[in-house]
């Protein structure tokens, strides 16, 4: 991929558990903070959850889910009411990334696009379907049915597009876990076909309204004792967690142009699907994965040999995680590698796994690292997968902080149930970026309780 083909990065933000932003998550990361919440018995005999260890008390609590600004995105607070959490998120962090790309879509007259994607609302489900409480008390739309539709996942680009008077496209990308790195390959060629000048793409996720924790079932994917632990012996499945996450995405010759702020740059992408070669519809596939590895490679015309950090989808699940080491190591050694050249990374068991927005977070955190020089350890590693001869791939897991010598790349993995996979290559902004503009205060929200309280006990 030539000059003219790169991507930069000139915004980013997020609210994950732990960080309400991008400096404090990296802070979390560097300093290896595990914020997945561990509930107390208390709390779960207080929501009649079971005591009795049926339930791990274990999840990636996002502080303050019920609050929002609905008057700085025009809505009553009726209005916010209905609204899905993971709309509200995403709104916010929107917002904050265009902040910190200085850009104010009302002076600057270009066309911006919005990529993203979210999970099931189940705010709508578990809240407001069948709640007598859910009744028209102020000015809403002619049609009721409408006003709660209108939180499902389809509107979430199009509803930050209105707010944001941004005329590019709009388009909902949905593809389970990898919903918001596959959004950012769409955003990112959407620049290079030239659909829009800026684009924004991410997504956002909320899992739990209870956020207490879950039922472990035996042989499923979530972890026994709500500890995640990617590429592991002892890992036994995931955590997940409620968050968002978005970036703001320029041609690097407008953006350098332009005199913004380059964090890193995007060199290749891919997107595809595992198809019918796995051993089921949930089941991931080598053969898919090693090939978008290879495709996003091929795009941007790098050899493995100078990949230095994979961010990989990491779910802590034992198939899984054996599955994403064997594909990589297959397109990594058709490329060039050398054993254990290559630092493999996950930071699901920081923040739990963030469903639609993980691929956009493990973005972020990866041009974080390859700004910065640092690769941060992957929490709770001890001892390698049981499965994977670890030392024979090209791949390292380190569980310290490491310092990053010579040219700095990297990739981005994100795998979502029903086989498609996304690979974004990640690599240092040119000597020419100028420096960061003078520092601004950004907004601060003006947050208020927005919440409609479940007709019955009980947690999604």
């Amino acid at each position: 991929m030539s000059d003219d083909d790169l991507i930069a990065v000139v915004g980013m933000a997020c609210r994950v558990p732990g960080a309400p932003d991008v400096p404090t998550l990296w802070r979390n990361l560097l300093d290896g903070v595990d914020a997945v919440r561990r509930s107390t018995p208390a709390e779960f005999d207080a929501a009649g959850l079971p005591t009795d260890g049926t339930y791990v008390p274990a999840f990636g609590r996002l502080d303050a889910l019920e609050d929002f600004d609905a008057g700085l995105f025009g809505y009553s607070d009726t209005e916010a009411a209905l609204l899905d959490p993971q709309h509200r998120i995403f709104l916010e962090t929107a917002w904050h990334a265009l902040e910190d790309a200085g850009l104010d879509p009302a002076r600057r007259q270009a066309q911006i696009g919005v990529f993203a994607g979210c999970g099931v609302n189940r705010y709508l489900r578990h809240h407001l379907l069948g709640n007598p409480a859910v009744k028209p008390a102020g000015p809403l739309p002619d049609d009721w049915d409408d006003a709660l539709a209108g939180g499902t996942s389809d509107y979430l680009p199009t509803r930050v597009a209105y707010a944001l008077g941004l005329t590019g496209p709009a388009v909902a990308v949905q593809t389970a876990c990898s919903s918001s790195l596959v959004a950012v390959c769409q955003a990112a060629q959407s620049l290079l076909d030239f659909r829009c000048d800026v684009a924004i793409a991410g997504g956002s996720a909320v899992v739990s309204t209870g956020q207490l924790g879950y039922r472990h079932r035996p042989g499923g994917t979530w972890a026994a004792d709500g500890v995640c632990r990617p590429y592991d012996a002892d890992a036994t499945g995931q955590v997940f967690g409620n968050g968002g996450g978005a970036v703001v995405l320029k041609r690097l010759a407008d953006a350098l142009a332009d005199g913004d702020h380059v964090h890193g740059v995007l060199a290749g992408w891919a997107v595809n699907n595992d198809g019918a070669a796995r051993a089921g519809f949930s089941v991931p596939g080598v053969a898919g994965q090693a090939a978008v590895v290879a495709e996003a490679l091929a795009a941007a015309d790098w050899d493995a040999g100078g990949v230095g950090f994979v961010e990989g989808h990491g779910s802590g699940t034992p198939v899984g995680d054996a599955i994403e080491i064997e594909a990589l190591t297959r397109a990594f050694r058709a490329s060039g590698a050398r054993p254990g050249q290559c630092v493999l990374g996950s930071m699901k068991p920081n923040t739990g796994n963030l469903d639609a927005a993980a691929g956009v977070l493990g973005l972020i955190k990866t041009v974080l690292a390859v700004r910065d020089g640092k690769i941060p350890p992957t929490l709770h590693f001890r001892r390698p997968h049981p499965d994977v001869d670890l030392a024979a791939t090209p791949f390292t897991v380190s569980a310290e902080v490491r310092d990053w010598p010579g040219p700095r790349r990297a990739g981005v993995s994100s795998f979502g149930l029903g086989g498609t996979n996304a690979h974004v290559l990640v690599g240092q902004a040119p000597d020419s970026s100028g420096p960061p503009r003078p520092w601004q205060p950004g907004r601060a929200f003006q947050r208020r309780r927005h919440w409609i309280e479940p007709v019955a006990a009980g947690h999604a």
